[in-house]
């Protein structure tokens, strides 16, 4: 029986700590900077610690590993694992599907390595690449799992929102003037992921109105496969609360988790955020 290594990002979060399918799963190593500081385990980085905004001084910074690097690990796990499927964070918010697409074509060595560009991050992602290592432990085949989470991911629905815009502005998503005159004013822009694209759907002015517009969302659908809420420092316990006791009353038999933001995640789309991860039944 030929084995299969699912490989995935650091940004990637998982619904549960623990599953059937994490022997077969791979984090490629990817460091953070922070000033003169290099962070190998991004782990210890507490989002306390990160500034409100990205403007007058250093930020952390997610850093993709260069070309060589890249072509070394995948020849290192092709030696471990007869298939590779690498499901990574959303090409529109980080640059690793294009840098390995390119190592991979610059490779001598035919590699059966296949890419998957997630469209998502954090929990989103994490639930992807826990489902496919859940199909392999129960016996498919790695083209049976690509086939199944190219068609997952289409009913995966993300929303985002952020008070810290000078991230999104450093990451390249929004330009100088956008991010501060939304950051003087106090806007909380809310964004969905269009085909992994950040797409501004709202404009409100608290992190309730955001729940609001979170409950709002979850309404127009009919039956759910997974939710999950995601939430930066600090913790809103009371609008995470009434988030909870609206989705256990309207979607009872839907598991549904909440987690803290990575830092990895964090230096994408900032410390201060709150998201919702959809996933609808098909």
């Amino acid at each position: 029986m030929s084995s299969v290594c699912i490989l995935t990002d650091i940004t990637a979060q998982f619904p549960q700590p623990t599953f059937p399918g994490q022997a077969f799963i791979r984090i490629l190593p990817t460091r953070l900077e922070w000033g003169d500081q290099v962070i190998h385990d991004p782990k210890n980085l507490k989002l306390a610690s990160f500034p409100p905004s990205a403007r007058g001084g250093a930020l952390p910074r997610l850093i993709i590993p260069e070309q060589q690097t890249l072509q070394e690990y995948f020849l290192r796990l092709s030696r471990e694992f007869d298939h590779i499927l690498a499901i990574f964070a959303s090409n529109e918010l980080c640059s690793l599907i294009q840098d390995s697409s390119r190592a991979l074509e610059a490779m001598e060595h035919r590699l059966n390595l296949q890419i998957i560009d997630s469209q998502t991050i954090s929990i989103g992602l994490g639930y992807l690449v826990q489902t496919a290592s859940n199909l392999i432990a129960g016996g498919a085949t790695a083209a049976d799992a690509e086939r199944w989470i190219r068609n997952l991911i289409p009913h995966q629905y993300t929303l985002l929102c952020t008070s810290g815009l000078s991230y999104l502005h450093a990451s390249g998503y929004l330009d100088h003037a956008q991010a501060t005159a939304g950051e003087i004013l106090n806007f909380l822009p809310i964004f969905t992921l269009e085909e992994g694209r950040l797409t501004p759907v709202e404009k409100v002015r608290n992190f309730r109105q955001v729940m609001d517009y979170y409950q709002e969302f979850l309404e127009e659908f009919d039956h759910f496969q997974y939710i999950a809420f995601v939430q930066g420092h600090p913790t809103l316990n009371t609008e995470s609360r009434l988030l909870r006791q609206f989705v256990q009353e309207n979607f009872p038999k839907t598991p549904f988790t909440e987690h803290t933001l990575s830092s990895a995640a964090a230096t994408l789309i900032g410390p201060k955020s709150i998201s919702l991860f959809i996933t609808e039944k098909f």
